[in-house]
């Protein structure tokens, strides 16, 4: 029997960077698809990028799941295909950006089967682009919401 796989579409978006920011997450399961977005009033391309993947992992309810998680952001598949983020955690994320979140995914990564797959962004992918059009969509709102550890450290 063949495994089902959730396959997830994200992006993140800032106007600025740092700036406004939001991320757009894409679900398909079964025929079934969901969408989430959520927009931050000060933040960056990178932090929405990787939280969107968080989020995303975070909202799932079964652990176990075979997961196919695309991004067009190398900056998060690099980081956790090559293993940096592992390396990061033993050096306590000396000199390294987004400590709170990477702590973040590594709580919940391991919980399901994932694999990163890159695309290209603004390209032909019809969920990736969605998921652009979510991100830039929340982060033009006017229900921003705080990034709070962003914004207490920031430097």
């Amino acid at each position: 029997m063949v495994a089902d796989i959730l396959e997830i579409y994200t992006d993140g978006a800032s106007r600025g960077n740092p700036g406004r920011g939001g991320y757009g997450i894409v679900m398909l399961w079964k025929g079934i698809r969901k969408e989430m977005q959520a927009g931050y009033r000060l933040t960056t391309n990178n932090r929405m990028e990787l939280l969107a993947v968080i989020v995303a992992l975070e909202s799932l309810t079964r652990p176990g799941l075979e997961v196919k998680m695309y991004t067009d952001s190398k900056y998060v598949v690099e980081s956790i295909e090559k293993k940096w983020v592992f390396g990061w955690v033993k050096t306590n994320f000396k000199n390294k950006k987004n400590k709170d979140l990477w702590l973040r995914f590594l709580d919940i990564y391991p919980k399901h089967k994932v694999q990163m797959i890159w695309v290209k962004g603004h390209a032909s992918n019809r969920e990736n682009n969605r998921c652009d059009e979510l991100a830039t969509q929340s982060a033009d709102g006017n229900h921003l919401l705080v990034d709070e550890w962003y914004e207490e450290n920031r430097e």
